[in-house]
């Protein structure tokens, strides 16, 4: 890209001066002030409609019309007080982002006029066009009706001018066709399972709540160059580009000072997201240049996944204020580091005790080995099924590389951990003690002594231990948090199911309660011993030892999605009820149709780019090359001719090379496609691209990054890495 077209860009980008201001108030005084929260609820609600919707939310009831009423006007009311016009149903369709429809709060009064009313009816239930989402075929255009109905343990909040009100989205036969739904269903199946389990240590337990902290990695790029890239406005991520000089090498950005123009985006980002009652906590810069993450304080796990898909809605917003474009791809330039979500998930008692902490007694360390081991368990049996879970056309772009954990799932448990799990398998129940934090002494005097976890970390593990939760560190930048812990939850819930049933059997035998915990878990830790590997997951030697170990180790997307079909996938998730074997097929559709439109679009903007951008202006910088040759032959004589322009010559050649190769690999892409195309079934269709398409478009590419080092800067383009990646 020219020197002059870059300085225009970058003029442009940075018109609006940005200064990093405090707010004027703290924090407390404006935080959920958009949130019709409790305080909220209390202060609009009548106090009999208070308690009783407080009663409905904490014990999962349902809501009677008469209450509905009662809370929507009341809703209205504080709505209206603070500026909204409209209202809408906040759902989350098999897109993977969220949708909604605004409607305003005026009927008709009668006498030629409007008046503004919001009734229960409309803050319960509404009905989108179902046939105009993915459904897998659950929905066809002359079966429209959809219903969206409000989820009530998720509080109603107000963006710009509209109040939004979280719900679920059901098929007019019942089916979901969201992500909240299922997700809502597995957190009711573990808090069951987990309840029941956790009973054995405390009968007054009443309710297990699934906690979910999530860590959003995200890229930003100045809106000029973000514009003047095709490719990253239509797929999130560069298609082609050559690294720069300088990337990530020097490890200099990660937890570097943040730079002033990206610290004002965050502070106003921060701001926003207080004001909508996600608890944003954490900033900082991630490994790769241009790279970012953001961490809230935890929450019960649907209100988390609800404020992760409201916060990547709000930083696109607040980042244009700033001329920045936020990119939530999974690896949206190649060579450093993608972004992923890492989801820590913990279970929790209604009476405070978090199910995956080691205590300081031999009963609470049971506990927290009984809970271990059905993890462990069920991660063992449905590894394939998580790993589907957190695949998709994006994050195969990320997975395995710079940092990535790999496309196998294990666990990583840590040398205080497997060193019980040692003592368990030798049915040492005497030696069911987890070592605690400890010091750790730097021999500087001036420096306090450093409290240890009782496990290290593993950034190539997928599924991590970290003393008193798990990180599942595979899912992707761009996903709805509840796709992997729908698969999680249930999975986990039907273990400890049947984890139940077979103590509770021991127990009718007569056999005391410690040794029939103590029995079955035993039998979990030596059923699931090869899901645990703390090791390196980057190394080759590692998929020969999974392999051996029986674990999946299918590399290519569209086939891992078979994994939810699976018998023991479908078993599952009807056991648990969450989905039937008829939505499982239908959600699979959807995951191979929405893999092969990702590829499709990438290879039609790839196809345009590269004949109707980059040839153009490779072969304008070849035909300068053969004028500046033409010329010398006619200054010089023959042979100095060809001494002086040896080097020229050879470039013409190399480049003539890469621009036929990249011709007729497009046209080898093209037609690949044509046949993908024609493909009756999805899955088919979704194996073709994978097989067919993709690996043409990374040969592509690397024929266009090698032309990007011969044409000409101010010939070139589009903006290459070197300014893409570098916020000025």
């Amino acid at each position: 890209m020219s020197e002059l077209r870059f300085k225009s860009v970058m003029e442009a980008a940075s018109r609006k001066a940005v200064n990093v201001e405090s707010p004027e108030k703290r924090v407390e005084q404006y935080y959920g002030e958009k949130v019709f929260n409790r305080q909220k609820m209390f202060q609009y609600l009548p106090r009999p409609t208070y308690e009783a919707l407080v009663e409905a939310i904490d014990n999962k009831k349902p809501l009677s019309r008469e209450l509905a009423d009662s809370v929507a006007e009341g809703m209205k009311r504080w709505a209206i007080e603070n500026g909204t016009t409209h209202y809408t149903h906040w759902f989350q369709p098999m897109t993977g982002g969220t949708a909604e429809k605004h409607d305003t709060f005026i009927e008709h009064d009668g006498k030629g006029g409007v008046i503004e009313t919001f009734s229960g009816k409309l803050l319960v239930q509404q009905e989108p066009d179902a046939s105009s989402f993915p459904s897998g075929g659950m929905r066809n255009t002359f079966e429209a009706r959809g219903y969206s109905a409000w989820d009530i343990s998720s509080p109603a909040f107000i963006v710009g001018n509209t109040l939004c009100i979280p719900t679920i989205f059901i098929s007019y036969t019942g089916e979901s066709l969201d992500y909240k739904t299922p997700f809502l269903k597995t957190l009711n199946a573990i808090d069951k399972a987990a309840t029941r389990v956790a009973k054995y240590f405390d009968p007054g337990v009443k309710h297990v709540v699934s906690y979910l902290g999530w860590e959003q990695e995200y890229f930003l790029v100045d809106e000029a160059l973000y514009a003047a890239r095709p490719d990253i406005v239509m797929t999130g991520r560069t298609l082609m580009g050559h690294e720069s000089a300088k990337n990530q090498q020097l490890e200099d950005h990660y937890f570097g000072s943040i730079p002033s123009r990206v610290e004002a985006f965050m502070l106003d980002l921060e701001i926003e997201a207080h004001k909508l009652g996600i608890p944003v906590k954490t900033r900082h810069n991630e490994v790769a240049p241009n790279q970012f993450e953001l961490a809230p304080v935890y929450e019960e796990a649907n209100l988390a996944n609800d404020h992760n898909l409201l916060i990547m809605s709000v930083m696109n917003e607040v980042a244009r204020k700033h001329n920045f474009r936020v990119l939530f791809h999974e690896k949206p330039f190649a060579g450093i580091n993608g972004s992923g979500k890492h989801n820590n998930w913990s279970l929790g008692t209604d009476k405070g005790r978090q199910l995956f902490s080691p205590g300081k007694t031999p009963e609470e360390n049971l506990q927290f080995i009984v809970f271990l081991s059905n993890v462990m368990n069920a991660v063992h049996k449905h590894n394939a099924l998580l790993k589907a879970s957190i695949m998709s056309a994006t994050n195969s772009h990320r997975l395995g590389a710079n940092e990535a954990p790999p496309a196998i799932i294990s666990m990583f448990l840590g040398k205080s951990v497997s060193e019980l799990l040692d003592n368990i398998e030798k049915n040492d129940y005497e030696a069911i003690k987890v070592r605690g934090k400890e010091e750790l002494s730097v021999g500087l005097n001036q420096i306090p002594e450093i409290m240890i976890d009782n496990t290290d970390r593993n950034r190539t593990s997928p599924f991590a231990f970290t003393g008193n939760r798990f990180e599942y560190r595979a899912v992707g930048s761009s996903a709805n948090c509840a796709t992997a812990l729908i698969a999680l939850n249930a999975a986990v819930a039907c273990e400890l199911e049947d984890f139940a049933n077979r103590v509770d059997k021991r127990l009718a035998s007569g056999e005391s309660k410690e040794k029939a915990l103590f029995a079955e878990a035993r039998e979990n830790v030596l059923k699931a011993r090869p899901i645990h590997f703390d090791g390196n997951g980057y190394g080759d030697e590692w998929i020969v030892e999974a392999k051996d170990r029986g674990l999946d180790i299918e590399s290519s997307a569209p086939l891992m999605f078979d994994a939810y079909l699976s018998e023991s996938s479908v078993d599952m998730f009807e056991k648990v009820g969450i989905f039937t074997r008829k939505e499982l097929v239908a959600r699979n559709e959807v995951k191979w149709e929405m893999y092969t439109k990702k590829v499709q679009i990438e290879s039609r903007v790839l196809g345009d780019l590269a004949i109707n951008h980059i040839i153009p202006a490779a072969v304008t910088y070849q035909g300068q090359l053969l004028d500046n040759l033409y010329k010398m032959r006619q200054l010089f004589n023959e042979e100095k001719a060809r001494e002086i322009g040896e080097t020229d010559l050879i470039t013409v050649e190399q480049m003539a090379d890469h621009i036929n190769k990249v011709k007729s690999l497009v046209t080898a892409m093209t037609e690949n496609r044509k046949r993908a195309n024609s493909l009756e079934s999805l899955r088919d269709k979704a194996i073709a691209y994978h097989d067919t398409v993709a690996p043409i478009m990374e040969k592509i590419r690397y024929h266009i990054d090698r032309l990007e080092l011969m044409v000409d800067n101010e010939i070139w383009p589009l903006p290459k890495y070197r300014e893409l990646l570098f916020i000025r």
